[in-house]
């Protein structure tokens, strides 16, 4: 066990790496470097451990930071497409259509964002599917998380990894992420959040991990399907417009979000999340 998590250890050195050098050089030699193994093996050992190849891992992490400054920026498409590491439009376009199902201009102008955008604009408080139920209390493990919101996976793959060292990963796990703070208030890198996982009570929860418990009660639930990069313009939508047409009052709890696919098999479009907003009683 000891020898498995040193090289759990090494592979997440090789992400945190990743996720702050997303600009910078990302070679495969460099990043055996940082992993600490033979140039001829990590690759493979990671692909392995973590279900998804290294190459994999960079696109998808590039490609989803694009698709966030698309939605909820007015930065310029050629920026944006070095960003990502492509020094043509047309292999970025070709890539980012492969990965969202449409171009990058299309999806800036009408992709799922627009829709809530819309939807904000006119203020009816129709057109996306809320329901009201009650949740139970569920105790979770946690892994903390300081920075932007799109990048909660980070601390989603480090969860998984400790759960799988304690033998503790369940057969379907309930991928949960939990949310501190307004990410229109404060800088994007010190956001607080956390990845979450629910733990039978008898299974104790140490350090690294975070025991966290989700308050049970009535919570509204916006069904989201489509990218991550899009979701703001949902929070908007739910705080701002379903949320002052329902009667209800918002509850001293953080919203958490329950994630239904994978983002590493799951086609962008089709991600569903379900978005968990508590409330107080109804009067």
């Amino acid at each position: 066990m000891h020898r498995q998590k040193v090289y759990h250890d090494r592979l997440d050195r090789v992400l945190d790496y990743i996720y702050t050098h997303l600009d910078g050089d990302l070679s495969f030699d460099r990043l055996a470097d940082v992993a600490c193994l033979s140039p001829y093996h990590w690759s493979r050992i990671y692909s392995a451990m973590r279900g998804e190849t290294i190459v994999a891992t960079i696109r998808r992490l590039r490609l989803q930071r694009a698709a966030d400054q698309l939605a909820n920026s007015d930065a310029d498409i050629q920026a944006i497409t070095r960003r990502a590491g492509y020094s043509a439009a047309d292999s970025f376009g070709r890539a980012f259509k492969e990965t969202f199902g449409t171009s990058p201009t299309a999806y800036r102008g009408m992709g799922s964002h627009a829709a809530f955008k819309a939807a904000n604009m006119a203020k009816d408080g129709s057109g996306f599917p809320v329901t009201v139920e009650t949740l139970p209390e569920r105790r979770c493990a946690g892994i903390d998380h300081i920075g932007s919101y799109m990048q909660i996976d980070h601390a989603m793959g480090k969860l998984f990894a400790e759960l799988v060292q304690r033998r503790l990963l369940p057969a379907e796990p309930a991928m949960i992420g939990v949310f501190f703070d307004d990410p229109d208030l404060g800088p994007e890198h010190a956001m607080r959040s956390r990845a979450c996982l629910p733990i039978p009570d008898p299974v104790a929860i140490d350090a690294p991990l975070v025991e966290t418990v989700l308050r049970g009660g009535c919570y509204a639930k916006l069904s989201y399907k489509g990218p991550y990069a899009d979701m703001r313009g949902a929070y908007r939508w739910l705080l701002g417009v379903w949320l002052p047409a329902s009667g209800y009052e918002p509850d001293d709890a953080p919203i958490f979000e329950a994630y239904l696919n994978d983002p590493r098999n799951t086609p962008q479009a089709e991600l569903r999340t379900d978005i968990h907003l508590p409330l107080k009683a109804a009067p």
